[in-house]
This record gives structure tokens, C-alpha cells and sequence, in this order.
């Protein structure tokens, strides 16, 4: 029951308890959950209730791209809202032809055919819908150290630990490659010569999986530690693919949008997915869109043959205006050109606080995109933690560390074993080396937890 009227003003406190209350804290255990009161933002900082400003070091959950309050996309909301706020998707707006364009300019070659969500996850269950429909087959190959998304389809696709609570998956079961981990692989012991061997397992995974209709993979892994795979990595997987008749899908929900350098975190490789998923920076989050877009030859395909999916959020105008602001304003700004020229600065500060906490166990990235990953042990690269630690709700290392950066005035996300820095792609120098230096300070926490 409320403690005010409606005509009173909620303090901060009441603010974060009603939150705690009637809300659900996602992936956690909800004993314990205070959230923090965010009453504003803007450009690369967030403030609390009572006006303590932080770095926002990690964009959010890797997503705001522009940093907060850009007028254009503003004023592209409160303009798309007062022309036309909602029509049933068998309708064409303004807004949806315009942000088509758009696309057709930034996305990879050959990728010219659109579905648009409200998200990643559900991007994610249409991309496996279409899969299904034009290959005439089920299932569908992940990896483990992988995130698709919350909902059945989705959540049976990801390798991490979000999806244990809901196995065993019914119809929808998952079938995992390994991850492409350079740094700590799980397979160099059968394979100590590598030669990327966690590719040529996959192609023994379609040999011996019937009915597989496609392979879902992060170009570049998000959360689960911001792997990058070597050159040779994504052309042999687009030869097996090819080899095999399975469809390759890219998950660019947090990889796409500038934040590697490239519009796409593809356009390293000079990939060609047949399948590309991406929310998030479309909009720099301002508002909830997710796209899947397709090849032509699979828009072909439906020409003839009936598209089975759609919901009413589909193609929602108030979504897709503003996503075309977010790319003018990307392009105005040379955000994306922005992140490839700021790499080697972030790069070369990381590399010096390997060299300096025993801790650190590696430093990895592209564009705006790096991940600081710790150890207990460098020689065995023994973690402080795992996922099983996170899912039984047992202290983790790096949220501690975490914990003591936000005191400090910075917020960076953290998963387990690692940090993510992913700042707005709009930071400037200065801020990276605040954020930097924060996690300086308080790597000494892991420091002295180091085996000798």
C-alpha cells in the first residue's frame, strides 16, 4: 500500500522501495534489491535522486550509443508522436518507408528485406521462425558463452545461465557449439593446435544433427565477455554453412550500431549473414525497437510462400522514427568513425593496467567495445568466480569492484568474471580516463585475492 498521496511529490526513497516493492529485479534474487533512483541524464552521465552524478561507463546495458537526451532523437519522438502514433502493421507510414531507406544504407550488402520488433529477443524469434519456414528444418546450432534473448525461442538459443531456470526446453531444446575464445579455449586440450578448430566442431555438429535449419551466432560475443574471433574464424563458418545448406544468423542486438568501429560488427570479417537480428543502438535506446533483416534470395522465398509471423507492435511508427534520427545523428556526429579512432587509445590504458594487476588476467576488444577479464590464477587462468556462483546468488569478485566504482561516481556493467566498457560512443578522453582510473583504484580488491 502507498505511503503518499498521488498529489505528493515521491521522494528518492520512496521512489526506490515502491520500485522493490511491486517490481520484479531481473536475473537476481529479489532479497536484498534496492535499486538505485535515476532521475536523470545526459550526454555520458547518469544522476540519482539526490544529484550524485556517475560515469556511465558500460552505456547502460551496452545501448546507449549517442549518449542521453540527443535533442534530434527527442524531438524525432515527441514529432513521430504527434503525427501518428500507432496504425496496424498491414499499413505503410511515412516512417517505416523512411527508416527502410535508411537501412539499406548502413546494413551489410545484400541485406534488404525487414521485420521490425520492439527487441532483440524478439528479432531473435523471428529470425528463427523465418529459418525455419524457408529451410524447411528445426533446429537451430548457439554457442555457449552466447545471450539471444528471454523468451522460449530466444532463451533455448543462449548458452549462459539465464537459460537453466527454464530446461528442460520442450520442443525448443538447445544444441551449443563451443564459443570462440582465443584467450581461454574450451577446446585446446583436445585440439592443443587450434587452427580454429571451435569452427570444424560445428561442422561436425551439423554432420551429425539432423534438420538443422541455422546457426546463431554474436559476431562479436556481448555479455558473456566481448570475444573476438580471429581473422580466419567467420569465413570457414560461412563455407560450412554454405557447404551444408544451413543459414547463418548474426546477432548484432549489442555489437552493431558503431559500437565496434564499423556500422556492423560483420563488416571486420566482410561477413555475409543470411539472417541479421539488431535492436538496441537503432534507437540508441530511446525507445524499444528490434530488427530482423534478411537476405534478398530469403525474401524471394516468400514471394510465393506464406509469412507466418507478426504481432501488433510490428513496424509500431512511434519506434521507427526516431530510429531514422539516430542515424542521421550518427552519421552528423561520426560516431562510428568516432569508436575506431578511439580503440588504440582505450586499448594502450587497458594493456597498462594488465601489466600492472596480477589480477587482470586478459584485455579484449574492438571500437568501444572491450572487455577487462580477472583471475584468481594468470598460469591456469582459474576465474574468482563462475556462472554457477552468479546463479546461486554467491558474492562475485567483479561486483564488488563494481560496487566500489559506483561509490566512487562510475557505473560499469560487470558478468561474472569480467567488466564490460562500453561507453557512450560520444565520450570524450577525459571521461575514459575517469572511468579508467576508477577501475584502477579498485582492481586492488582482486589483486589481493590473487593466488601467490
Amino acid at each position: 500500500m502507498s505511503d503518499h498521496s498521488p498529489a505528493d511529490k515521491l521522494t528518492t526513497e520512496q521512489v526506490s522501495n515502491i520500485t522493490r516493492q511491486t517490481n520484479y529485479g531481473t536475473w537476481r534474487y529479489q532479497k536484498g534489491w534496492k535499486p538505485l533512483h535515476i532521475a536523470d541524464a545526459e550526454g555520458c552521465w547518469i544522476t540519482d535522486g539526490s544529484g550524485k552524478r556517475y560515469l556511465d561507463f558500460s552505456a547502460q546495458l551496452m545501448c546507449v550509443n549517442l549518449g542521453h537526451k540527443n535533442a534530434r532523437v527527442i524531438e524525432a519522438i515527441a514529432q513521430q508522436a504527434r503525427e501518428l502514433c500507432y496504425v496496424t502493421p498491414g499499413y505503410a507510414t511515412t516512417a517505416r518507408a523512411r527508416l527502410s531507406e535508411k537501412l539499406l544504407e548502413v546494413l551489410p550488402e545484400g541485406i534488404s528485406k525487414f521485420f521490425f520488433a520492439t527487441s532483440g529477443t524478439e528479432a531473435n524469434e523471428a529470425a528463427f521462425k523465418i529459418a525455419r519456414m524457408v529451410t524447411g528444418k528445426n533446429k537451430i546450432i548457439s554457442r555457449y558463452r552466447s545471450y539471444h534473448g528471454s523468451t522460449a525461442g530466444s532463451l533455448a538459443a543462449t548458452g549462459d545461465p539465464r537459460r537453466w531456470a527454464m530446461e528442460p526446453a520442450g520442443k525448443m531444446p538447445g544444441i551449443f557449439a563451443p564459443e570462440v575464445n582465443c584467450y581461454d579455449c574450451p577446446i585446446k586440450h583436445t585440439y592443443p593446435s587450434c587452427n580454429i578448430a571451435c569452427a570444424d566442431y560445428l561442422e561436425h555438429m551439423i554432420r551429425n544433427e539432423s534438420d538443422v535449419a541455422a546457426v546463431i551466432v554474436e559476431p562479436v560475443v556481448g555479455t558473456n565477455g566481448v570475444l573476438v574471433p580471429p581473422p580466419e574464424y567467420f569465413p570457414r563458418l560461412r563455407e560450412i554453412c554454405d557447404r551444408h545448406g544451413v543459414l547463418l544468423i548474426a546477432d548484432e542486438v549489442m555489437a552493431g550500431w558503431g559500437r565496434t568501429g564499423k556500422w556492423f560488427s560483420v563488416n571486420h570479417w566482410n561477413l555475409k549473414p543470411d539472417i541479421l537480428v539488431t535492436a538496441k543502438g537503432i534507437t540508441t535506446a530511446y525507445i524499444p525497437l528490434g530488427l530482423c533483416a534478411t537476405t534478398t534470395r530469403i525474401a524471394e522465398y516468400f514471394e510465393d510462400h506464406y509469412f507466418a509471423h507478426g504481432h501488433t507492435y510490428e513496424a509500431h511508427p512511434l519506434t521507427l522514427g526516431p530510429a531514422v534520427a539516430t542515424i542521421e545523428e550518427m552519421q552528423r556526429l561520426k560516431v562510428v568513425e568516432r569508436a575506431a579512432e578511439l580503440e588504440p587509445y582505450v586499448r594502450a590504458k587497458l594493456e597498462v593496467l594488465k601489466a600492472k594487476h596480477p589480477s587482470v588476467g586478459d584485455v579484449r576488444g574492438l571500437g568501444l567495445f572491450f572487455a577487462v577479464e580477472i583471475v584468481k590464477n594468470r598460469k591456469t587462468k582459474q576465474l574468482f568466480n563462475t556462472m554457477r556462483d552468479k546463479v546461486e546468488g554467491k558474492p562475485l569478485v567483479v561486483d564488488q569492484i563494481a560496487g566500489k566504482m559506483m561509490a566512487s561516481g562510475v557505473s560499469i556493467q560487470a558478468w561474472v568474471s569480467h567488466f564490460i566498457i562500453a561507453p557512450p560512443l560520444i565520450v570524450t578522453k577525459e571521461e575514459l580516463d575517469l572511468g579508467i582510473a576508477a577501475l584502477d583504484e579498485h582492481l586492488a580488491i582482486a589483486d589481493a585475492l590473487v593466488e601467490a
